[in-house]
């Protein structure tokens, strides 16, 4: 798996205000922000010691673009350093570009993904089962829902109706109801970055990739950026039970988010989020299989700010900002290793995750046991900020 300029950059370059995240190797090594610029990487732990603190500053803008700092090395050759198999651990690599943020996770916010979570419970995981129910959900309802706007009078319609016809489902509820469903995605340092192994249980037999936009939300529910996410997914897991959640999608290396946040300027903004098509492209290092794929989030049922102010408004709060994965349309459904059971991984797959003014997030799948144990968390990051004389 390699990284490059070309494939991981946005289209206009360095032109956008793109706030990455990089683990400095040295004595003592450690992550701080940088500001990925043309001319090079530029450490800004001067300014604020971790990417949350950086985002939360109003003048976050004017810092990334031409703040002082530490040249760490050119782009390219950190790209170049980060993907997991080719790493030199003694030069600096990138990490995911947040930190102390939560992060969080919407799901059901398209008709096709709601319609997919609908066919995993009845199919109770059973990928076997999913063609045919698939084809009955979308010749009852497929037609009727794409245009709903959640917790309107037309949508309680519906679910009455759907009610009626025992065709009811709690992603039905999320999908279309007047709240949005917000979940838990990983902890606060536990995101991987581009270039890494992302993982999926070893006893998981029906999983797939998540392409999504994360929104950077500080703690004042601003939102000030965004970036790319891979929330991976078991299907068999979640299909079991909606209250195994936390074990589909909250796993080692289930979470990626990069390559970096581009912070909102005058040439980029929400209403150019609102607009983007995101590319998924998966390729099977053992059995040459490959998947390609797009959703634009004007698709989207809830406004992305929408759902900004139901993960952080006036009954929760994030004092270091947080993360907000806002859903995906994309639910591949090819073939993969046999007739009607749909696409699942295979270990070595390379994932990539693209759009054109947030670059492009590549990572390989492997089995989370075997990923590195996580051990840089909260408390490693502040004793490391200390003998670094960054507090």
């Amino acid at each position: 798996m390699t990284l490059d300029l070309a494939d991981s950059m946005p289209e206009d370059g360095c032109a956008g205000a793109l706030l990455g995240r990089v683990w400095r190797p040295g004595e003592p090594a450690g992550p701080s922000p940088v500001a990925v610029r043309a001319d090079g990487v530029v450490d800004l732990s001067r300014y604020a010691p971790t990417s949350a603190a950086l985002c939360a500053r109003p003048d976050g803008v004017e810092l990334v673009r031409q703040g002082d700092g530490e040249r760490l090395g050119g782009v390219e050759e950190i790209l170049a350093n980060s993907s997991a198999d080719r790493r030199d651990p003694s030069l600096p690599w990138f990490l995911a570009p947040c930190d102390l943020q939560a992060v969080k996770a919407c799901g059901v916010t398209f008709v096709s993904s709601m319609l997919e979570r609908v066919i995993e419970e009845q199919a109770k995981g059973d990928p076997d089962q999913a063609a045919e129910i698939r084809a009955a959900i979308a010749s009852e309802v497929g037609q009727s829902i794409g245009h709903i706007v959640p917790g309107s009078a037309e949508a309680a319609r519906v679910k009455a109706l759907l009610v009626e016809r025992g065709l009811w489902s709690q992603y039905l509820e999320v999908g279309i109801g007047p709240d949005a469903e917000v979940f838990t995605k990983s902890q606060p340092l536990a995101a991987v970055g581009t270039g890494s192994e992302i993982g999926i249980l070893e006893k998981s037999t029906w999983n797939n990739p998540e392409p999504e936009v994360v929104l950077v939300i500080t703690a004042d529910g601003r939102t000030v950026g965004a970036t790319l996410g891979n929330d991976v997914n078991l299907r068999d897991i979640e299909g079991r039970s909606a209250l195994l959640l936390g074990k589909a999608k909250d796993n080692r290396g289930s979470a990626a988010i990069g390559p970096f946040i581009r912070l909102f300027d005058e040439d980029f903004g929400m209403d150019d989020v609102r607009t983007m098509s995101i590319r998924l492209t998966v390729e099977g290092t053992d059995d040459g299989f490959r998947l390609d794929g797009a959703s634009s989030l004007d698709q989207i049922s809830r406004d992305p700010l929408d759902l900004a102010g139901q993960a952080c408004g006036v009954n929760n709060h994030y004092p270091d900002g947080l993360m907000l994965y806002t859903g995906t349309m994309f639910a591949p459904t090819k073939d993969r290793d046999a007739p009607g059971q749909g696409f699942t991984h295979h270990l070595g797959d390379v994932v990539t995750i693209s759009t054109p003014l947030l670059g492009a997030l590549r990572n390989r799948v492997n089995h989370s046991h075997r990923l590195a144990r996580w051990q840089f968390g909260i408390g490693a990051l502040m004793t490391n900020l200390a003998e670094r004389g960054l507090l």
